[in-house]
């Protein structure tokens, strides 16, 4: 009997209306990150409408946490895919990453008409950061940094990205992640087989992988010949959204790096919108429209939001359709498997830079800052109160009660 696979082709075709009304509900309700995602992804198309099985879905999810990017949004457009081919995929995007961004760049325009006075609620959402990014790094140290070599790997990363605080930096950390993953760590466990039937041909997959190279390395060199703030702004998030492993609170330093030393976007407004992007639900990229929008470079608004958006989601794309044809060769290498040991126990060290500064250093500022941070980070970790919650409950008691 032949073994299923996590992207099959279907008997039958979705329309794209279809698509997007499915992922749109998808996109209202997803409260909870990246891991929970996942858990509404398997209910609605495992459980409620067999679109494929557990096997199936299990082997789609190692293919997609393989990958740089957002996983939970590169499972959506591979589902997509399966239904509806390359218009599939843009309406599964479109219905699961819409309500998030459109409800961050609204926030963004209101905090600009605010006239940048925000207050003591501002603040509250930094503070809310930093239980957000704390919650993150105990989670993801847990799971991807579970013995002392990792540990190690990670806490150097972080001495890393904090001596050399720029891109370069970050990026250096992943490769020597990389390089000494692949050469000291050990696998406990194979990935699975389960071959990959698509209706995407290899020839296809290579030319897309082909463009996604090409825009990673022309992107910069035309950003700077031409000067124009437009394609900086696309070559800066398509920068991010293709060398970010581990998705969701990851591209935190990757994004800070490119829009904060630059003076696109300050560092106060910076912390708020991440804070605001925790109570909103789908997926954490969305934060990019965020920063798009509130850009003090022109395009800004919904133009500046639409580049961002595009240019961090548009390596998902390339990535999940390019690579798809190739998984299952791919897959079987183990010098590869041990290599994404050391990537990700680096990005848990990125992360652990990033919680210093900017988060910590930038949002806990008195004893009742960290007071109030610590209590909800309990409230995360260990009440397993929903995060749009306990952001909201933040501000609004920083709001009333920090001076």
């Amino acid at each position: 009997m032949k073994p299923s696979s996590p992207i099959s082709v279907p008997d039958e075709r979705l329309p794209f209306l279809k698509i997007f009304v499915i992922f749109l509900r998808l996109g209202l309700t997803s409260f909870g990150g990246p891991v929970a995602h996942l858990g509404y992804f398997r209910q609605e198309f495992v459980v409620r409408r067999r679109w494929l099985d557990e096997h199936a879905y299990a082997d789609l999810v190692a293919l997609c946490q393989f990958l740089p990017g957002p996983a939970s949004s590169q499972v959506g457009i591979a589902l997509g895919l399966s239904r509806g081919g390359m218009a599939g995929a843009i309406a599964s995007w479109l219905g699961f990453t819409l309500p998030s961004a459109i409800l961050l760049v609204l926030f963004g325009l209101g905090l600009a008409a605010a006239g940048g006075e925000y207050g003591n609620w501002l603040h509250g959402l930094k503070i809310a950061a930093v239980a957000v990014v704390a919650q993150a790094l105990w989670g993801m140290g847990k799971s991807l940094c579970p013995d002392k070599p990792r540990a190690t790997l990670a806490v150097c990363a972080a001495a890393v990205a904090m001596s050399f605080p720029t891109l370069y930096g970050q990026l250096g950390a992943i490769v020597a992640g990389a390089l000494i993953g692949r050469a000291f760590l050990n696998i406990s466990a194979t990935l699975p087989h389960n071959p990959v039937n698509t209706a995407i041909s290899r020839s296809t997959g290579m030319a897309l992988l082909l463009v996604f190279f090409l825009l990673l390395t022309l992107l910069p060199v035309a950003a700077t010949a031409s000067g124009s703030y437009s394609i900086q702004l696309l070559d800066s998030f398509y920068r991010a959204g293709s060398l970010v492993f581990g998705g969701g609170h990851v591209v935190l330093p990757l994004l800070q790096a490119q829009v904060v030393p630059a003076g696109w976007v300050g560092n106060d407004a910076f912390l708020a919108g991440y804070g605001a992007a925790q109570a909103v639900p789908g997926p954490l990229f969305t934060f990019a429209a965020y920063l798009g929008a509130v850009s003090s470079q022109s395009p800004s608004g919904w133009m500046g939001a639409g580049i961002a958006l595009v240019g961090i989601f548009l390596p998902s794309f390339l990535l999940i359709a390019g690579v798809l044809p190739f998984w299952e060769r791919l897959r079987r290498y183990e010098a590869m498997q041990r290599a994404m040991l050391g990537i990700n126990a680096a990005v848990v060290g990125l992360l652990l830079a990033a919680f210093y500064d900017p988060v910590w250093t930038s949002a806990i500022r008195s004893a009742a800052d960290f007071s109030l941070a610590a209590i909800a980070f309990l409230l995360l970790v260990f009440w397993k109160s929903p995060p749009w919650l306990v952001v909201a409950l933040v501000a609004i008691i920083a709001g009333l009660v920090i001076s």
